[in-house]
């Protein structure tokens, strides 16, 4: 089965969903406000903006509170640009788009309160009209030169495919740090193919000056199996094989899964860039985040004073909000809840010795 038919956040408003497990992205979108400001000024200055309706696109929007969170603050920035520039905001349009198997009616069901929230901006703001796109942004979405503000959030980093000749990346669901050199080229190699595509297309929808605000998850590091690229997966996969032990998983069915998703560092990310050519790299900032959101010790180890179970539940909670559907799809329904509780006790354990964060990168581009 192809990919783009699987490849979702878990749905729903249950208590592993996505929407109840995403406060890291959360926080991401907030960290990311100040690029989202500077961004904005920079297309008020085109009046092109004044005479038509702003036309914004997040790409990768997922179902959960942090989607319209997102469409709130574009629009909430571009209202506060135009007074300062005692220009009268224009109609706007926000084009929402994930994959086909995203859960689009928890999003619409959460815009009655969106667009009455919006009409007590004043009277002199334009209507915002809300829409949903379907489909991969590894491919064309939209009409030629149609947007002027591209926006994702913790979607980049997800390939359009597993990358080709996986066949002795054994034992493991990703890259790691015992893995052949030629699985490590193979995703590198399908990052630089798919984000290159990626811009290409875009480059094709934004319209002349338009802009893109990208946020994914990197690493720190040269190295890709960097322990902030790698390592809360290679727990994953040691919670899989603690069930192959037991009987309740097939060495065989690891062996031959592969999880979707690539960490770049800086350069790799500036190099694209600069390959493609479509685009000019404005700012390329970076933020890190725990493991556990709710832990907000960004400095020392000091809130690993707390019993390591929380953080390890905490943590798994964010995993499995995003991996559920893709392990679901290879090894069924039945094994989830028991790897997860597998996964808290490793990452509770490693955590207990070690804070790594998720290493976050947020990319201002102008197209040329």
């Amino acid at each position: 089965m192809a990919l783009i038919n699987f490849l979702r956040m878990k749905s729903g408003v249950g208590e592993s969903s996505y929407a109840n497990n995403s406060l890291m992205q959360e926080t991401g979108i907030l960290k990311t406000l100040p690029v989202l400001k500077d961004t904005i000024k920079a297309i008020t200055n085109d009046d092109v903006v004044f005479n038509q309706c702003f036309k914004i696109a997040d790409l990768g929007c997922s179902s959960g509170k942090n989607t319209l969170l997102v469409a709130s603050n574009i629009i909430d920035i571009f209202i506060e640009v135009c007074k300062e520039n005692k220009r009268t905001p224009p109609q706007i349009q926000v084009c929402l788009n994930d994959l086909f198997g995203n859960d689009f009616n928890n999003l619409f069901k959460m815009l009655p309160a969106f667009y009455e929230k919006h009409k007590k901006k004043g009277e002199n703001v334009g209507p915002c009209f809300v829409s949903a796109v379907p489909g991969s942004f590894y491919e064309r979405l939209f009409p030629d030169q149609s947007l002027h503000l591209v926006y994702s959030s913790y979607s980049v980093h997800w390939l359009s495919q597993v990358p080709e000749s996986l066949e002795n990346n054994t034992s493991h669901v990703y890259m790691a740090k015992t893995s052949p050199p030629n699985v490590i080229q193979a995703y590198g190699k399908q990052f630089i193919t798919d984000f290159t595509n990626f811009l290409r297309l875009r480059s094709e929808e934004l319209v002349y000056g338009g802009q893109m605000v990208l946020t994914l998850v990197g690493r720190s590091e040269v190295d890709p199996t960097s322990d902030d690229g790698c390592r809360h997966l290679e727990l994953l996969a040691q919670s899989l094989h603690d069930m192959v032990k037991e009987g309740q998983v097939q060495e065989s069915d690891i062996d031959s899964f592969n999880i979707p998703i690539y960490y770049p560092c800086e350069d790799e990310v500036r190099n694209v860039i600069q390959s493609q050519g479509s685009f000019s790299l404005d700012s390329l900032n970076d933020f890190e985040v725990n493991w556990d959101p709710n832990d907000t010790d960004y400095t020392n180890m000091n809130d690993l004073d707390e019993p390591s179970h929380t953080h390890g539940k905490n943590a798994a909670k964010v995993v499995r909000a995003y991996m559920e559907p893709l392990l679901r799809s290879q090894f069924g329904n039945s094994i989830i809840d028991t790897v997860f509780k597998r996964y808290e006790k490793h990452v509770a354990e490693y955590l207990a010795n070690k804070k790594t964060r998720y290493f976050n990168l947020v990319i201002s581009l102008t197209k040329k």
